[in-house]
């Protein structure tokens, strides 16, 4: 049966032509080009300007552009629908997608396809860039993005996922839009190598997705680094989160989120490191918190954590707490503000460091104290709740130390 089907699509393959679009052919138009194509034909968009919109693909094509033909949208609204499948778009350089405050108009969208690829496209003057909506076993990579996005309410993501199911977004550059990339209902995806800078909102942005892999992106200068919320088994690893700055930023909120993986990332000026509430089960392991405003911030409910092999560089806050209670744990990480000493010379502190101080309890409270962050009366109450804890969790302190930065 398997030898028979893949005998007929070889087949329908081998049958398959190549139509050739520009401004001297006899097909002068990609719609024109869809249109009289059979499954599985190549159209060969050649070199020049096409002005088109709402390009419906409804068959299996490669749709290949030759020197990055244009297809202009003249802000008229969607651009290119894809909703069959398979079916490529590769270099085309698509610009001016109409926006409207009632549909999510977009430069590329994939409704309800398998097997799609899209690749090498260059995305400006944009709304919402490449859309997936209920699609599954495909492919967004090697893409540019560039937006124009000023605010949120009338911008667009730049690659968004809605209901889709095993896709890979891989080499994407995604800038100026509200959020880089937007996954929701999605499972099973894998985002990687990607970067995401300058954003309006968040770099990444995901809600109710499970199963979802990040690795060796780069969120960069955005409004806010990555949002995961209300999702599990989350595996997020060998990310760098730098320079989201802003009163309420953060180079990783985690709200909701059970049974993840936190694994080898590098976090570093951000105003908050990572900010996690209502979180449990999530292993922190081998990140680097750098000259963050707060290496790690718990809001509240986030239980049976561990953090284990972490390096905490010059924050001014490394863990800020707003309970007396703590059910996490914290062990064999290495503190730059710890003063202990290792006299066995095993690499280990032979006192326990407590990574909680009083000031950031403070501040957590009354915000305004913070001009008082380098004061000598500060370090006196440090010292005094390091001594006989009040305010901050009895037990929450890392009994193992270490006295070199874990490589």
């Amino acid at each position: 049966m398997f030898f028979l089907i893949g005998c007929l699509f070889t087949c329908i393959m081998l049958k398959a032509n190549t139509i050739e679009v520009c401004s001297s052919c006899t097909i002068k138009s990609i719609k024109e080009g869809v249109s009289k194509s059979s499954d599985f034909d190549t159209l060969l968009i050649k070199k020049g300007t096409y002005k088109e919109f709402n390009i419906i693909i409804d068959k299996p094509l490669t749709v290949i552009g030759k020197s990055f033909p244009v297809v202009d949208g003249e802000d008229q609204g969607e651009i290119i629908t894809i909703i069959s499948d398979y079916v490529t778009i590769d270099g085309l350089f698509i610009i001016n997608v109409g926006t409207s405050y009632t549909t999510d108009y977009a430069a590329i969208r994939v409704v309800r396809s398998k097997h799609f690829l899209i690749q090498n496209v260059v995305l400006e003057k944009l709304f919402f860039g490449i859309y997936l909506e209920k699609a599954s076993e495909g492919k967004v990579f090697h893409n540019n993005i560039i937006g124009d996005a000023v605010e949120e309410f009338n911008s667009g993501n730049g690659i968004q996922l809605w209901h889709c199911k095993n896709v890979i977004v891989s080499q994407n550059i995604v800038q100026h839009v509200r959020d880089g990339i937007y996954l929701e209902f999605s499972d099973d995806i894998v985002i990687k190598n990607n970067i995401s800078s300058n954003n309006v909102r968040y770099g990444l942005h995901f809600m109710f997705s499970n199963n979802d892999e990040y690795v060796n992106n780069t969120f960069d200068n955005n409004g806010s680094g990555v949002a995961v919320m209300f999702s599990k088994k989350i595996k997020m690893h060998n990310n760098t989160f730098k320079k989201n700055w802003g009163s309420s930023s953060f180079g990783l909120l985690l709200k909701e989120i059970n049974d993840a993986e936190i694994i080898g990332n590098t976090f570093e000026e951000n105003t908050t490191g990572i900010s996690i509430e209502g979180s449990n089960r999530v292993r922190y392991e081998k990140n680097d918190l750098i000259n963050n405003g707060w290496a790690i911030k718990v809001r509240g409910a986030c239980y049976t954590n561990t953090f284990v092999n972490n390096n905490f560089l010059y924050n001014s806050f490394d863990i800020s707490y707003n309970s007396k209670l703590n059910d996490n744990e914290f062990k064999n990480n290495y503190w730059s503000s710890y003063t202990g000493y290792d006299l066995d010379k095993n690499g280990i502190g032979d006192v326990p460091y407590r990574p909680v101080k009083l000031f950031s309890y403070i501040v957590n409270r009354t915000p305004e104290t913070i001009v008082l962050l380098r004061s000598l009366f500060m370090d006196i109450i440090d010292f005094s709740e390091k001594v006989s804890p009040v305010f901050t969790p009895d037990n929450l302190t890392d009994a193992n130390p270490l006295m070199r930065k874990f490589q």
